[in-house]
């Protein structure tokens, strides 16, 4: 791994990956909780929990583990589902 870049899947809640989603559009966490209607304080920890469970170091890892890991698209990239594990690849 390099870069903090996570290799691995991770176990979030829906209000985690709506987090990382916003995330990846660029928007802070100030506009974040306004947007969720939540305190600035709440989005941080929510990010810093996710941080620790993607194993990522900082935003841009973390979106660039998010779009690895199928659970963001952004601008049409990465909007595929990923492919199913070997053992279910029906022939």
């Amino acid at each position: 791994m390099t870069g903090g870049e996570s290799y691995k899947p991770a176990s979030l809640s829906g209000r985690e990956v709506e987090i990382i989603e916003l995330v990846a559009a660029g928007l802070s966490n100030q506009t974040i909780a306004q947007q969720l209607e939540i305190s600035k304080r709440t989005v941080d920890n929510h990010i810093s929990n996710i941080l620790t469970k993607t194993s990522t170091d900082n935003r841009v890892a973390l979106v660039r583990w998010a779009l690895r890991w199928g659970k963001v698209c952004i601008n049409d990239v990465n909007c595929c589902a990923l492919p199913a594990p070997s053992d279910e690849i029906v022939s």
